[in-house]
């Protein structure tokens, strides 16, 4: 794909691991790539950013200017069929604002307190577009979070939350389990038969 790094340029980013048809920008930032894993079919678009522990799952897609922040104690985990919208962003660990004590990665440790916790997007959670998950963020399986919410909670599964602080309005239809099924059965045919060739 035009504009995306090829095979043989992630293998020399020394990723921890890294899968099967993966298309990273090479307009995005990737820092600390040896402490990143990502899965198959996975897609992160322009000016996306990743730094620190962050594992992503298969059939993943990070839209562009979204950022996943894997630093501070804490690890990300984005599950299959998960992904951000354009400018969200995920801080797995993030400095105390409360004035008694300094913030900014420019001072020492021992004059700061950070806060820090490990975030799970699991299986079929989205984040809408310009939405932040804060340390202690935790998004089920089959949530939707809106467009411009702030979580720094847990949810419950199959839900859709809207708002800041995110709150749950209604019920996530499941029928994306049944279409999951479909899929990875059309997937394997189409495998078999590239193999059959």
């Amino acid at each position: 794909m035009e504009g995306f790094y090829s095979e043989n340029e992630l293998a020399d980013f020394g990723f921890k691991s890294i899968g099967q048809d993966v298309h990273i920008s090479k307009k995005a930032s990737i820092y600390l790539p040896g402490k990143i894993s990502i899965g198959n079919h996975v897609r992160i678009d322009d000016f996306c950013f990743l730094v620190g522990d962050v594992s992503l799952g298969d059939y993943i897609h990070l839209a562009p200017y979204s950022s996943i922040h894997g630093t501070g104690g804490g690890t990300v985990n984005l599950k299959d069929f998960s992904g951000l919208s354009a400018y969200s962003t995920i801080y797995a660990g993030s400095d105390d604002y409360s004035g008694e004590v300094m913030t900014n990665p420019m001072v020492d440790e021992e004059f700061k307190l950070e806060k820090h916790s490990d975030i799970v997007l699991e299986k079929h959670a989205v984040v809408g577009l310009h939405s932040t998950i804060l340390p202690g963020g935790y998004v089920a399986e089959g949530c939707a979070l809106g467009a411009m919410c702030m979580l720094a909670t847990k949810t419950e599964p199959w839900g859709i939350y809207i708002g800041i602080p995110a709150r749950r309005i209604k019920e996530r239809s499941r029928r994306i389990l049944e279409l999951e099924t479909e899929f990875i059965e059309k997937m394997r045919r189409s495998e078999n038969s590239g193999r059959g060739c």
